[in-house]
């Protein structure tokens, strides 16, 4: 490591222990920094070995400091995070800040940039759903751009660009425009011919391992000082496809001895064999790279406030260099930490779900394993629980945890009213199985509420004639007794259960428990949950119900109705929803 990158390392190491500090009022950990230390500076993860003795003498003379001290050198190292950090601490009312200089555009316009190759997860949403608040909020405008330049890497699924604006739709938001960035090849090669012209890339053929080892010691290669000319007959060849892949690049012109090597003469245009899979792009070899594409983009479709990842703040960078040969002004941008979701064991992972879909190990992107956007929609969770939740995360440059029960909760707020109540007794090992007892000398049938807190909505009707089934965790030892919800209380005697007559106080002052049940010939029911398929019986009243209508099984919680049968010889499904 060397002195340069040791001063770098140094700097930013103080900014974040500083935000660290402040953050929490608290003194600053050595294990606390390093994740957005080396999320803002990739170029620092090789030497992960080495960083923690550098930055912990900064942390300790960070903990050294008072709060005020802290705030103070915080405010001259990074005032905008400075900023950021107090407008979180003052802004209850609302948990996104304010847009950077928002009263200086006439409209307000922001996009997400999706790469089309999948339908999204549940992490997507993050940016759907912030975007779209923003343009409520500031009464501005909203694009829906796939970034769809990369045929061959993250190659384009054509039934993801249906299924994601089916995703924002389901967030209650729809986009002003739609833009695909494969329908804007010419355009890309328009602006490249003008900057060529311009002076500020030039054509390389370098293999990119030698190139590789020229950037990252500060020399030139040898085409860098290609006449305009030259380079431009040389792109018209790249663009006419007379270059195999790794071939031939355009490179833009930054700074070759840039402190940074990530940001020196990047590619801007490459060759690619494998054809786009839209016909109507098919035919292009020569491909933008993410970054050009995505900078001439955001000024030719007038974004005015970007949001990013803090592990993308070179990206800004590199585009500002194509920004300042052309003389624009580079759109605000504000950078945030990654989402992380808790409670599933798949990974929040494009590839990784589509792979596992296969493999054959999930049923498909709505599979309720499955932690994305899709499932949560066929599980009954409405998009507002789900942009409530993400928004409440803010628009920290940490990394930020989603927990599925705040959206649980924002759900079980919009649509408990509205569920029925209804019972399920499920037919597995986990809860003892199904025990089927016939009840003697009371009456032929229950009649619990459809809604406990609406008694006007009325009751249902729930025979026992044919005998009942519970869960064998709740079957009470012979000769003791059970509460029978909406039915009464009964003693366990021999192979049945017989009414006793006993009333509640039974329940409220001697103890027994109150259990949920069904009819024997009850409908059979496959409830679909994130643990697996669990299959058992329901009371009758659930054959009245229509597909997508959500009740709530009682003891065990919501679920939507996928599939509702008739037929008492088939199985309806049910997807669960949350507790």
């Amino acid at each position: 490591m060397d002195d340069e990158l040791r001063d770098r390392i140094t700097e930013a190491a103080e900014t974040n222990a500083l935000l660290n500090a402040v953050k929490h009022d608290s003194e600053a950990q050595v294990g606390a920094i390093m994740g957005p230390l080396m999320g803002e500076n990739p170029e620092f993860r090789e030497y992960g070995d080495e960083i923690p003795g550098v930055i912990a003498p900064v942390v300790e003379r960070v903990n050294g400091m008072d709060a005020e001290e802290r705030r103070e050198r915080l405010a001259e190292l990074a005032p905008d995070k400075l900023e950021e950090l107090e407008s979180e601490d003052e802004g209850e009312d609302h948990p996104l800040p304010d847009l950077p200089n928002a009263d200086e555009y006439d409209t307000v316009r922001m996009r997400v940039a999706p790469n089309p190759n999948g339908p999204w997860h549940i992490g997507h949403a993050r940016m759907a759903a912030v975007v779209g608040t923003y343009k409520e909020r500031y009464d501005g405008e909203f694009i829906c751009r796939f970034d769809d330049t990369d045929p061959e890497t993250k190659r384009p699924d054509l039934d993801a660009y249906d299924a994601i604006l089916d995703a924002i739709d389901y967030l209650g938001f729809e986009p002003d425009d739609v833009v695909n960035a494969s329908d804007r090849v010419e355009t890309y090669y328009e602006y490249a011919r003008e900057l060529i012209d311009r002076g500020g890339a030039y054509t390389c053929s370098c293999p990119q391992g030698e190139f590789s080892d020229l950037k990252n010691s500060g020399e030139a290669c040898p085409h860098r000082e290609k006449d305009a000319e030259t380079t431009r007959s040389e792109f018209e060849a790249m663009v006419d496809g007379e270059y195999d892949s790794g071939e031939m690049v355009l490179r833009v012109r930054t700074d070759i001895t840039h402190k940074n090597p990530a940001l020196r003469d990047f590619v801007a245009f490459r060759m690619v064999d494998t054809p786009h899979p839209r016909a109507a792009a098919e035919e292009y070899r020569c491909w933008p790279m993410l970054d050009f594409q995505s900078g001439l983009d955001d000024h030719l479709l007038g974004v005015t406030h970007i949001i990013r990842g803090i592990d993308l703040q070179d990206s800004a960078k590199r585009q500002q260099f194509v920004y300042d040969y052309f003389d624009w002004e580079y759109p605000e941008v504000i950078h945030w930490g990654h989402v992380q979701v808790d409670e599933y064991d798949v990974p929040l992972s494009t590839s990784s779900i589509a792979e596992l879909i296969a493999d054959g190990e999930l049923a498909g992107w709505d599979d309720p394993r499955a932690p994305t956007v899709a499932s949560l929609e066929r599980r009954g969770i409405r998009g507002e629980a789900v942009v409530d939740a993400m928004i409440q995360l803010g628009t920290s440059t940490s990394n930020v945890d989603l927990a599925m029960s705040s959206i649980y909760s924002n759900n079980r707020d919009l649509i408990d009213d509205d569920s029925d109540r209804a019972f399920f007794v499920r037919d597995s090992d986990d809860h003892g199985g199904l025990v089927e007892r016939q009840v003697v000398g009371g009456p032929d049938a229950g009649e619990p509420p459809l809604h406990p807190d609406f008694e006007e909505r009325g009751r249902r009707e729930i025979p026992v004639t044919s005998g009942v089934v519970v869960e064998g965790d709740d079957l009470p030892d012979h000769g003791a007794r059970i509460w029978l919800k909406g039915y009464g209380c009964v003693r366990h005697t021999r192979d049945a259960f017989e009414y006793t007559g006993d009333d509640i106080d039974a329940v409220r002052e001697e103890g027994v428990d109150v259990i949920h049940w069904a009819p024997a010939d009850g409908p059979q029911v496959r409830l679909r949950t994130m643990d697996g398929d669990v299959s058992g019986v329901a009371e009758p009243g659930l054959r009245h119900y229509d597909a997508d209508e959500v009740v709530q099984f009682e003891r065990i919680g919501f679920a939507r109705l996928d599939e509702v049968a008739d037929d008492p010889d088939t199985e309806s499904v049910a997807y669960f929803t949350h507790p």
